[in-house]
């Protein structure tokens, strides 16, 4: 096989790490060699300053940290995890589950930034990443749409109602819903495959949403 990375994306609560397990586990059934990777990787001791940065280390509130500094903390966790972990398997064509990539730097840091910074720092992020750093290139990224008020209630309940343990960008709502506009805007930009995650104010079934994700994944497993 060709080497593949699949990305699934999504804001805190949208259910990323179900879906990514859901997604291992069937690919495995169809006897697809598959490796799970997940960022930040907080098991590995190049996470430290993200760890830090989520803790409050740097400042309560995400924009304590700029985006361009912050994008670093998660690039550098991102290449030791490549380096390190899984690049051998990744260009000896095991296929590469990545809950949250580069992806994620766009769209929780881009929120610190006006609109009209955008498309620059878009432009530097991938620069950064994929050119400078040599990190691959997903070939699909899927977006797990979960509107914030959604989440939150998925996250209330993930910590029984305790909400001490919500680190700085699950504490703040309205950060949340800026994260929501900065990935409808890169993932139009880097054309990522869009799965809604709710209806009427409620989760949609897992089942549902693994069926398309699926599809999605497929979608580059069978060129």
């Amino acid at each position: 096989m060709q080497p593949t990375l699949i990305v699934i994306e999504g804001l805190d609560g949208s259910g990323k790490a179900t879906q990514t397990t859901l997604l291992e586990a069937k690919l495995k059934e169809m006897g697809i060699p598959v490796r799970r990777v997940s960022f930040p990787d907080y098991a590995e001791p190049s996470s430290e300053l993200v760890k830090m940065y989520l803790g409050g280390a740097f400042g309560s509130d995400p924009d304590a940290v700029n985006a361009y500094a912050a994008s670093l903390f998660y690039a550098v966790d991102r290449y030791a995890s490549y380096k390190r972990l899984w690049q051998a398997d990744y260009e000896n064509g095991t296929v590469i589950l990545a809950d949250r990539y580069v992806t994620s730097n766009a769209i929780y840091q881009m929120t610190k930034l006006p609109q009209t910074q955008w498309p620059e720092f878009l432009q530097w992020l991938s620069d950064l990443e994929y050119d400078k750093m040599g990190l691959p290139r997903p070939q699909q990224t899927i977006y797990l749409d979960m509107p914030p008020e959604v989440s939150q209630k998925m996250l209330s309940a993930r910590y029984r109602g305790d909400e001490s343990k919500k680190d700085i960008h699950e504490s703040h709502v309205e950060f949340l819903r800026q994260c929501r506009a900065t990935a409808l805007y890169a993932g139009e930009r880097w054309h990522w495959r869009r799965i809604g995650c709710a209806e009427d104010d409620a989760p949609r079934p897992i089942d549902a949403i693994a069926k398309q994700v699926l599809e999605a994944a497929m979608e580059v497993l069978d060129d």
